[in-house]
């Protein structure tokens, strides 16, 4: 991805992509921006404008683009375009049962728990609001799990688990061999402005879960279901004589065929597959009706705030967010899903709330294991977990793999300071920073050290001010759902 069109403060040269139509109103425009420049030299133009507040453009961006970062300055988006969105149409009897079977607690050995218990849709599919690291499930309730739970929103595009580049020579290859390639692949520095270069980079990308052990939305539906901390339903036996004690078995039999409920094991993968569908087709999984999709379209216009925080957000020499997070739309007009779906080692904080991790030889090292276990022996992805999507990310309660963290401050604080004060991230023990503590010395040199804001070294200067952080926040904000867009006055 690289930004362009939508970024003059990052990408100067965008600017230029704008229609040249209504020339005449373009000078005078120009002529407009070149004496506002002037005047901010002179200091009576920042104070009329406020730039203290405006989003930082500079002055050499103002005189070569002068009408885009007018448009930028107040707000809006000089070059809107129309995406291409899901379909809104009713959905099919096959999900309007996977909705019933996703709210269904009776399935669960509690009684007490759903697919909704852990992906709330009031809260975009994350877990729901207090939740703490881990959530609680089993048989009484009471059994704490290792993870916490991703949003299940925003997936209907996630391409199955690979390694490299998507290509035909892969395709003819094992995934065991792909591996062994990119542990001698040479990696390139990938940043918001560049993550073309990085297209080179073999790096593992897609599947479900933290760990990308499953390829379908089929496969990770099944995964809570017989997890014993989770819904702990037993056997596809229980599973299918409840099913048939419900009252959607009629439904069951109407679509599946009249002998569904002989083999419990297709009972219950036409189960899954109807949670699948649900999540598919229901717009709600991917609404893409954030204040920033509407601003794409041209439709909304961001606060000062939120505009330097999408300009911060871009930025390589402050957040550097849009390197792994896309914000663009893509080729074909799909709205961006901000992730690129590859997996990263970031040697987050361990996190002593986890109960597991109680025991000082347990350690979470995302593809290699504990739960995913093909890769066990591809050391060089020890420790690498899934890059989330930031879309309704304001409303998570919990962060990173590990939910060590508890508000968006507390993750730009760990970008901003890992590496330059590490004291201010890791536990300090005998005067010792123990940085990296969650992993295992020998895969430390995994993680991230290449990438900004995580390529800077002890003692130097943060990537970001606290202003930068605020802005960034405010911005995230703007990718919640539920946006109404203020309609047009006549």
């Amino acid at each position: 991805m690289s930004v362009t069109s939508s970024t003059p403060a990052v990408a100067s040269s965008a600017a230029a992509q704008a229609p040249a139509s209504k020339p005449r109103r373009s000078h005078w425009a120009r002529r407009l921006a070149i004496a506002l420049v002037a005047a901010l030299a002179g200091g009576g133009g920042a104070l009329a404008w406020g730039m203290h507040e405006q989003p930082s453009i500079p002055p050499v961006v103002w005189l070569q683009h002068p009408v885009q970062s007018f448009t930028f300055a107040l707000g809006g988006n000089p070059h809107p375009v129309q995406l291409v969105l899901p379909p809104q149409q009713p959905l099919s009897a096959v999900a309007l049962l996977g909705r019933q079977l996703f709210f269904d607690t009776a399935l669960s050995a509690s009684g007490k728990q759903s697919c909704a218990s852990c992906h709330d849709p009031a809260n975009g599919y994350n877990p729901p609001p207090g939740s703490g690291p881990v959530m609680l499930g089993g048989p009484n309730m009471t059994s704490p799990g290792f993870r916490p739970p991703p949003s299940l929103a925003y997936l209907y595009r996630q391409q199955p688990f690979s390694i490299g580049p998507d290509n035909e020579e892969n395709e003819t290859i094992t995934l065991q061999q792909l591996a062994a390639l990119g542990q001698t692949s040479q990696r390139a520095k990938k940043t918001a402005q560049s993550t073309a270069q990085s297209v080179q980079n073999l790096v593992p990308t897609g599947g479900l879960f933290w760990d990308g052990r499953v390829n379908t939305l089929q496969q990770q539906a099944g995964g809570p279901l017989f997890n014993p901390v989770e819904m702990d339903a037993g056997t596809p036996q229980r599973v299918a004589a409840i099913i048939e004690r419900q009252p959607y078995a009629k439904t069951f039999l109407q679509l599946f065929g009249p002998n569904v409920f002989a083999d419990p094991k297709q009972t219950v993968s036409e189960a899954l597959f109807a949670i699948a569908r649900y999540q598919i087709e229901d717009p709600q999984f991917h609404a893409f009706n954030s204040k920033y999709d509407a601003w794409l379209q041209g439709r909304a216009t961001l606060t000062s705030q939120e505009m330097r925080g999408y300009l911060a957000f871009n930025d390589v020499n402050k957040g550097d967010c849009a390197a792994c997070h896309l914000d663009q739309p893509t080729k074909d007009h799909l709205p961006p899903l901000f992730t690129d779906t590859q997996y990263e080692a970031l040697g987050v904080p361990r996190n002593p709330q986890i109960p597991a991790n109680q025991n000082p030889h347990y350690f979470d090292i995302g593809l290699c294991g504990p739960f995913r276990t093909d890769l066990k022996n591809q050391t060089a992805y020890c420790g690498m977990f899934l890059t989330p999507t930031l879309r309704n990310v304001a409303q998570r309660p919990v962060y990173f793999h590990n939910g060590v963290y508890h508000s968006l401050k507390q993750v730009l604080d760990f970008y901003n300071f890992r590496d330059v004060q590490p004291g201010r991230i890791y536990p300090t023990v005998d005067g010792q920073v123990r940085k990296y503590d969650d992993l295992p010395p020998q895969y430390r040199a995994n993680v991230d050290v290449t990438d900004p804001p995580l390529n800077r070294k002890l003692g130097e200067q943060p990537a970001m001010t606290a202003q930068d952080m605020r802005d960034i926040i405010a911005f995230l904000h703007t990718l919640n759902d539920g946006y109404t867009p203020l309609k047009p006055t006549s």
